[in-house]
Parts: structure tokens; C-alpha cells; sequence
């Protein structure tokens, strides 16, 4: 079942839900890139990555340092709550995006995210470092378990394929009691 019009390039599977988007003939862009324009797409992405570290750097971290000490946050709880959200923001609106746009875009950056944010980035800082970080027991075993809990109960959830109310509000309870037990 195909349903093209105006407002809706979509083929739907027997559930009613976009299964694909067709090819929309206002698109004028061509993927995958042609040859020529990858150096300057390469430039645009590290110009925008410029782009963002100086306002991280300057604006986003001071502001976060200022709001956390105004409101009395520990190092931990502020970095899982506002650090996590300001961090995850793009991804949340790509998420959304691609979920009114009928894509499964969503799940895969929330899982490629958080599989970057573990992997990538907390070893990149551990090689900038240059020297041994020393860690405590607690927070790497409160993390890891916490971790384990969300992402098994995250997989139950979409085993169907689909979320429900009460699961997302079931998955922001369990963040709540995360940032419960930082802060305490």
C-alpha cells in the first residue's frame, strides 16, 4: 500500500506504519555525494565541529559550572542531569524528528550515542590525560549496573517493536532514580 501525495511520500506496512519513505521529487540532492563535493562537505563538518567546541568551551560548560552551583549539585548529579542534557539535546530532537517523520532513526542514534559516549569518549579522555585517571569502586559500580538495568529493560521494552506510554514514563522513572542515588 502506497500513499503519495503532497503531504505524504510513504509506504506503509499492514499496521499502518511507514515501513519507507519514497524518493520525494522536490529533493534536489543527490545521495550518495558526488566525488568532487566530498572535501568541501569534509570542511563544512570540521568547520561546524569548530563551531561547537568554541561554544561548549565558552558558553555551554561556564553556564552549566554557574547553574550547578546556584543550585548546590555535586559534581555527579550535575553532570547526569544537566551535562546529560545538554549534551543529548540534538540527539533528542533528531529522535524526534525522525519519529513524527516515520523513520528508525531514533533508537539507532540513542543506542549509537550512548555506545559513543561509553566507548569513544571516555577513552579519548583517558588517553588525553596522558596519566593513569584513578577511579573509585562506587560510581564505576553504580554506573555499570545502572547501565545493564536501562539497557535490559530498554531492549524488553522495544522487543514488540513499539513503546507505550506507561514504558517511556516506566524508563524516565528509572532515570529519576538514578539521579536519586547520585545525589545521595
Amino acid at each position: 500500500q502506497k500513499d503519495v501525495s503532497a503531504d505524504n511520500a510513504c509506504e506503509f506496512d499492514e499496521d499502518g506504519y511507514c515501513k519507507k519513505a519514497l524518493k520525494n521529487n522536490c529533493a534536489r540532492t543527490t545521495f550518495p555525494a558526488k566525488g568532487e563535493m566530498v572535501p568541501l562537505y569534509l570542511l563544512i563538518i570540521l568547520y561546524c565541529f569548530l563551531g561547537l567546541a568554541i561554544v561548549c568551551d565558552e558558553l555551554f560548560v561556564p553556564a552549566l559550572e554557574i547553574m550547578a552551583e546556584k543550585m548546590e549539585l555535586s559534581n555527579d548529579v550535575a553532570g547526569a542531569t544537566l551535562m546529560a542534557a545538554g549534551g543529548s539535546a540534538p540527539e533528542l530532537a533528531t529522535s524526534l524528528f525522525g519519529t513524527f517523520a516515520g523513520s528508525d532513526v531514533g533508537m539507532g542514534t540513542i543506542v549509537g550515542s550512548a555506545v559513543f559516549n561509553v566507548l569513544f569518549v571516555i577513552g579519548l579522555c583517558a588517553v588525553a590525560t596522558g596519566a593513569p585517571m584513578p577511579l573509585t569502586w562506587w560510581p564505576l559500580f553504580r554506573d555499570c549496573t545502572y547501565y545493564i538495568i536501562g539497557l535490559t529493560v530498554l531492549a524488553v521494552f522495544v522487543f514488540d517493536q513499539k513503546v507505550w506510554w506507561w514504558e517511556a514514563l516506566i524508563l524516565f522513572l528509572l532515570y529519576v532514580g538514578y539521579v536519586t542515588i547520585m545525589y545521595f
